[in-house]
């Protein structure tokens, strides 16, 4: 089957007015809705084990409602820098930025105004098979050197599995960090508490935190702890916390399996990133949305990386490419140990 990439629908405005619209594609029995505000996976529908479909991210059905509720990024592209850099700063070159505290002393997912608040170009993807948004950062945006170009491509792919590709070149050296922010519940969005589902993840270490969820320190082993995900088990709640993935930066492996014995759907998450922020959701009372109610896999670099050279570097230097490719595949199992 052919992907359906339906022509994009105007889906509502952003907060200075600037249209905003909906692109949907749909390929082996996979159907995703992506908006070009925040570049935010509105909606993916599978099927259960029994063949009904259902949305499994947390959303909402119009952009006005993430505009009023921006916070939890619900489905959002986060960039410049996915998670905290400590204190708002960083040292490059030795040059000092500073970066909008916007995360009690840190600076979280990009500053005030992210890439999940601003509007991208869209077009359909080169191979037809998805679409692709990009923006320009210009220098100096929250407090980021260098003129960044990016580009987010999602598509789906045969098997109907979700494929985000980022890329990025920079005029001057900078830090980049990219991911997703989407809540998966496997249940169904509005179905409940997801901590039910059972979780893999594929990393012996955890990296450890302090107070304001900054590294305090190497990675520490998970064998032991309430952070051991090497083995299936039920996810519960009290998580925000960036895993050390196994394969580190050696190329594209399975991260993370997230299983719903309710429903029999499981997501597999791909990707070439060297970590995965697991959230849980328990602050957060958004709209719709309780405690709970959806997990974050967010494959990206580990949290305050450009403070931190002995985590893999997270630095763009004029002539290079960033580039990060994460795929989320669908499927369904009876039963799952």
């Amino acid at each position: 089957m052919t992907t359906a990439v339906t022509a994009p629908e105007r889906a509502g405005s952003a907060p200075d007015g600037t249209p905003v619209h909906r692109w949907v594609l749909e390929r082996a029995g996979t159907r995703v809705a992506v908006l070009d505000y925040g570049g935010i996976l509105q909606s993916v529908e599978v099927p259960d084990r029994d063949g009904v479909r259902a949305d499994v991210v947390l959303g909402f059905d119009d952009v006005a409602g993430y505009v009023d509720c921006p916070s939890p990024y619900f489905g959002a592209l986060i960039g410049r820098y996915a998670n905290r850099i400590a204190g708002g700063a960083f040292t490059l070159d030795g040059r000092t930025y500073r970066l909008p505290r916007n995360n009690g002393t840190n600076c979280l997912h990009g500053g005030e105004r992210g890439f999940d608040k601003r509007v991208w170009d869209a077009e359909p993807a080169a191979d037809g098979h998805g679409v692709r948004l990009s923006l320009v950062s210009p220098d100096g945006e929250e407090g980021f050197p260098g003129r960044l170009a990016v580009s987010a491509t999602y598509a789906l792919d045969a098997a109907g599995a979700l494929r985000i590709e980022y890329r990025a070149v920079t005029d001057a050296p900078t830090v980049v960090n990219l991911t997703n922010h989407s809540y998966w519940n496997l249940g169904g969005a509005g179905s409940g508490r997801a901590g039910g589902h059972r979780l893999r993840i594929a990393a012996g270490h955890v990296t450890p935190l302090d107070g304001d969820s900054v590294p305090t320190g190497p990675p520490a082993p998970v064998a032991g702890t309430r952070f051991d995900f090497r083995e299936p088990r039920e996810v519960g709640s009290g998580y925000d916390h960036n895993f050390v993935l196994d394969h580190g930066t050696s190329g594209a492996s399975v991260a993370a399996e997230l299983y719903d014995p309710v429903s029999g759907r499981v997501l597999t998450v791909t990707t070439t990133e060297p970590g995965i922020q697991l959230y849980t959701g328990d602050a957060f009372d958004a709209g719709p949305f309780g405690p709970c109610e959806g997990i974050a896999l967010e494959t990206q670099h580990f949290p305050d990386s450009p403070n931190r050279p002995d985590f893999p570097s997270t630095v763009l230097r004029p002539g290079e490419e960033f580039r990060s490719v994460t795929t989320y595949g669908f499927g369904t199992a009876d039963d799952r140990a």
